[in-house]
């Protein structure tokens, strides 16, 4: 996922501005050494392979539907859905930049998936599920859409505790504005964090050979600052609390993100870990 917002009610929201878009882009190459690991293994869990037809659910900009597209090669093809068209545009031109002419891009709900059923041999979501409200709509369409043995790997984060590089800076921008902590079960970044969650909400849309893999994920920068910076174009959500404060809050809240952060600078710069889950389940 790429690409969805963080917030209770399911629209494109920030995602379908240009702005976003053009701030998402520029962290691609940083997304790239921090997401690409956990993004092949999702391709292997998937079973993505030459030939094969691959849905990629919520698939934003269309990192990961690239390395899919690569992987099917020719005689394959990938359909990257996601409710933002902004979003999927530039999947689009990522792609034709690439040279790949197997990826369609579709704009389209996951929650009500508009494609035939038994038509994919694998389907992928990176970092969207768990934004949705109603993620088990969105998986019972997945299974509609997989034919008979195909797989579904999704990524979402686990719980918050474990991920302070996205939790500190959503906690301290909540606490600003005076909301509570999200709670469990609520749409957002560790909403199928918790333990047995996203197991259950693969078994209750009937998969079976489920399976969830834990994965460490380090991202690394050469100080708080840059990672800060950074965060500011990838942390939609942290903007999107702040924009009723007044530009002098918003930087006191920045700030005081960027002291909490500094705890993970080092001799070799900022580095700080977290942890990924991948569910994976078969029709």
């Amino acid at each position: 996922m790429t690409a969805q917002p963080e917030q209770g009610q399911h629209d494109a929201g920030a995602w379908s501005t240009r702005e976003a878009v053009e701030t998402w882009r520029r962290g691609t190459a940083s997304r790239a050494d921090a997401l690409g690991p956990v993004t092949e293994r999702m391709l292997d869990l998937a079973g993505v392979a030459a030939g094969g037809r691959v849905l990629d659910v919520a698939a934003g900009t269309g990192d990961q539907t690239l390395l899919a597209a690569r992987r099917v090669g020719p005689t394959g093809s990938i359909l990257a859905t996601d409710l933002s068209p902004t979003m999927l545009e530039a999947a689009a031109d990522a792609a034709r930049e690439a040279g790949f002419t197997n990826v369609e891009t579709r704009v389209m709900d996951a929650q009500d998936l508009q494609v035939d059923p038994d038509s994919f041999d694998a389907a992928i979501s990176r970092f969207g599920l768990m934004l949705m409200p109603l993620p088990q709509q969105a998986l019972a369409g997945i299974r509609r859409a997989l034919e008979p043995g195909g797989k579904l790997a999704a990524i979402v984060f686990s719980g918050a505790d474990k991920n302070p590089h996205q939790a500190l800076p959503v906690l301290i921008a909540r606490r600003h504005r005076g909301l509570p902590a999200q709670t469990p079960g609520e749409a957002g970044m560790f909403a199928l964090g918790g333990d047995g969650v996203l197991e259950d909400a693969l078994r209750a849309a009937g998969f079976r050979e489920v399976a969830v893999h834990p994965f460490t994920i380090t991202r690394r920068a050469a100080s708080a600052v840059e990672a800060v910076t950074r965060l500011k174009d990838s942390l939609l959500i942290v903007r999107e609390l702040l924009a009723p404060l007044d530009a002098a809050e918003r930087e006191a809240v920045w700030a005081e993100i960027e002291r909490e952060l500094r705890r993970f600078e080092g001799p070799d710069g900022f580095a700080v870990s977290g942890e990924a889950l991948i569910g994976v389940g078969t029709k």
